[in-house]
């Protein structure tokens, strides 16, 4: 039979939580989930003599990354995953906390992680029936949870490819930025997640057992796969935002080009209309009825013959 409680809010029934505590001394598997923001949580951890004082203080620490530590025939391990995010929240996953041992598993969370509600369920169907069950059924359920996220920044990416024209650059620019700061803040946490759940299914700790290693065997694997794909979207997304850049210096060249263009076939014409309105005597054909027309025709040819020799000096292609 499993027991499991949520601590939550700092309240919960003290007689319930002594029926969890008779019941693992009577040998049944009892779950005691914490909120980690009560203001008894490391009191109530240290309800149970057999946590060490070391593993009761990390339970209850704020910030934890990815590990898995054995300490005789029980184990302290961090997870991470998706769950409820606060607006000062600076991680994307979030923790839970883990101590597990025979008959027993204290869990702490100071944000709800989504992977326990299925959890949670099965544990009511009656299909957790110890700790490795637990365990393996927290980190399967993180990585099915987390393969669809990696592959979604995956398939941003492959959009964001798609679209890279001048009209788009804008756009292009700043969900790449945000695909990129995704990846790097999952693969922080997801690369020694891999570790963890490599060295947990190694353990040689009586309550884990074959099955249960299989399973989170499996999950590191699928970690270390996303991992490798977290590092391909990094990659990818640098590529795509140095050609990003390149398309944004290629406009500006071809708009430097088109200034310095006109400014050239201007050149002439302004010396030639500067020359001739210069207010001094003998200014040729200054008295002619069509001097102006003649001009102005002459720095058309010239505007002309300067736009044609551009053409042919391959100037104007863009």
């Amino acid at each position: 039979m499993t027991i499991s409680i949520l601590y939550q809010n700092g309240r919960a029934d003290e007689a319930t939580i002594e029926a969890l505590i008779a019941a693992h001394r009577n040998e049944s598997f009892a779950w005691l989930h914490i909120h980690g923001r009560s203001e008894d949580a490391r009191a109530l951890v240290g309800r149970f003599a057999e946590v060490p004082a070391a593993a009761a203080d990390t339970l209850t620490q704020q910030e934890t990354r990815p590990r898995a530590s054995v300490m005789g025939n029980a184990a302290l391990i961090n997870l991470r995953g998706p769950g409820e995010m606060l607006a000062q929240d600076s991680d994307p996953l979030v923790s839970i906390r883990i101590w597990a041992q025979h008959g027993l598993v204290i869990s702490v969370g100071y944000r709800e992680l989504d992977a326990l509600a299925d959890v949670k369920e099965k544990a009511r169907r009656g299909e957790i029936a110890d700790p490795g069950d637990l365990i393996a059924a927290i980190a399967s359920t993180i990585t099915d949870e987390l393969d669809p996220e990696v592959a979604n920044m995956g398939d941003c990416i492959d959009d964001i490819e798609s679209m890279l024209d001048p009209e788009n650059a804008a756009e292009a620019r700043s969900r790449i930025t945000q695909t990129r700061s995704r990846a790097i803040a999952y693969r922080r946490f997801l690369a020694p997640q891999r570790q963890a759940l490599e060295r947990l299914s190694l353990a040689n700790v009586g309550w884990l057992g074959e099955d249960d290693k299989l399973h989170i065997q499996e999950a590191a694997d699928r970690c270390a796969r996303m991992v490798e794909e977290l590092e391909a979207i990094r990659e990818r997304a640098a590529l795509t935002h140095e050609a990003l850049t390149d398309l944004r210096a290629e406009q500006m060249n071809q708009r430097a080009l088109m200034l310095s263009i006109v400014a050239l076939v201007f050149l002439p014409l302004t010396f030639i209309t500067g020359l001739l309105g210069m207010n001094v005597k003998g200014i040729p054909y200054a008295e002619a009825p069509w001097a102006f027309w003649g001009v102005t025709g002459l720095c058309a040819a010239i505007a002309i013959g300067v736009t044609a020799w551009f053409a042919a000096a391959h100037w104007l292609k863009r």
